[in-house]
């Protein structure tokens, strides 16, 4: 086959120029544009080499797309004049396994700033850019192409209620926004993230519960009232809980560790108190021993509304008479010590109920505290919402702090992350 490569072909007289003859066909490249031949700008011509991964579109060219390997994105011209023309047409069938998402190249399709999906078997589509106002509009029957109004992401474990999707994290992972959505169905999520809470003291006088993990939320808010996120990857941070104190002398117990999503920090619950020099600070803090007296801050560092509440104080009621506090919950103080004789040591704060899974479940419960009398130790109960009673660990994924006891204190336990949307 021979090959002419030349910049202008033009008539040697005349006003006419005829390219091929009778019953011969004359091709133009796949790919390649034209200009001048008279071409309605409805109109395309069909690249027959199919596209199995990403392209950009050039006007007046119609693609078969084969999604058969995995998705495709189609990226439309960036700087469209009105009456160019792209279409799309599915190869293999495969659109409703493996979608194309029509890339917007900076202008609006149907009159929305955001992506398009093709997800049905079969799809193909003309779209015609028009203007500023509706950008690109398909002009075929078969499909009506519009960009997601709502959020759409991935990650941990996936439930529906109702038009809303839960995503919880009860472990370190990824929250990926594939969607940001729109005003008009949703472009923000509700969430609540708990905290790790704080390990309860070990000692055979009266020492503290640990406090419970950080509890923050905006549930319930408007589908768009809550944060605003955009198509991108989120990490989430899952605190672990603080570690239970050996006993039997006076032994604090650890901090738990910080949950975090987005801009949205849990602070550590507080362990509990056992010894001079320890703080006892944190989301809620840790309760009291005969040591210190007084229970950890809670809701430090401050955020509005708080994240939790001060442990209880401890009592010490004589010689060999002691009274430990009960870590704080995210609903109430911890208790402290009784200053009597025949007393049991504070019970843990309670924690709060929240119902953004669609059910109400209580979290964030501070740890009970451990007392003394004479020879006889005097036991409490964790705040509802997770806390740890008579040494027991806090309850898994609730931030609950741990129990106090002699023998040890009990382990604080991990947080958790949910998030919720409005996905219809």
């Amino acid at each position: 086959m021979s090959k002419i490569q030349v910049n202008q072909v033009d008539t040697q007289c005349g006003s006419t120029l005829t390219l091929g003859s009778s019953g011969k066909t004359v091709t133009l490249a796949c790919g390649a544009t034209q200009t001048g031949f008279g071409t309605p700008t409805s109109s395309v011509l069909w690249c027959t080499t199919a596209k199995t991964s990403p392209f950009t579109a050039a006007d007046q060219v119609g693609y078969f797309v084969n999604t058969t390997g995995g998705t495709v994105t189609v990226t439309l011209p960036s700087s469209p004049s009105a009456g160019d023309v792209v279409a799309i047409k599915d190869y293999a069938g495969t659109f409703q396994t493996n979608n194309v998402t029509i890339g917007r190249g900076g202008s609006k399709i149907n009159g929305l700033c955001v992506d398009a999906t093709l997800n049905t078997k079969g799809d193909s589509i003309k779209l015609v850019y028009v203007d500023g106002t509706k950008g690109w509009l398909n002009v075929q029957t078969d499909d009506t192409v519009t960009g997601s109004l709502f959020v759409a992401a991935t990650g941990g474990c996936i439930t529906t209620c109702g038009d809303f999707k839960i995503h919880t994290f009860n472990s370190s992972s990824n929250f990926v926004v594939t969607n940001g959505g729109q005003p008009g169905g949703s472009n923000t999520v509700e969430f609540l993230t708990v905290a790790g809470g704080g390990g309860g003291a070990g000692g055979a006088g009266g020492a503290g519960g640990g406090g419970a993990g950080g509890h923050r939320t905006n549930f319930p808010s408007p589908a768009t009232g809550g944060l605003a996120v955009s198509a991108q990857s989120y990490p989430i941070t899952v605190g672990a809980g603080g570690g239970g104190a050996p006993g039997p002398s006076g032994n604090p117990g650890s901090n738990g560790n910080n949950s975090i999503f987005s801009t949205i920090t849990s602070t550590a619950g507080g362990g509990g108190r056992a010894a001079p020099g320890t703080t006892g600070n944190g989301g809620s803090g840790g309760g009291g021993s005969y040591q210190t007296t007084c229970g950890g801050a809670g809701n430090t560092p401050p955020v509005s509304p708080p994240q939790g509440n001060n442990g209880g104080t401890a009592a010490l009621i004589g010689s060999g008479n002691t009274s430990g506090g009960g870590g704080g919950g995210a609903g109430a103080v911890g208790q402290p010590g009784p200053a009597s004789t025949n007393a049991r040591a504070g019970n843990g704060g309670d924690g709060v109920a929240n119902s953004i899974t669609g059910s109400p479940v209580s979290r964030a419960g501070g740890g009970a505290g451990h007392g003394q009398e004479s020879s006889a130790n005097r036991t409490a109960s964790g705040g509802a919402g997770g806390g740890g009673g008579s040494g027991s660990a806090g309850t898994v994924n609730t931030g609950g702090g741990g129990g106090s006891n002699a023998p040890g204190g009990g382990a604080g336990g991990s947080g958790v992350v949910i998030l919720r949307y409005k996905f219809q």
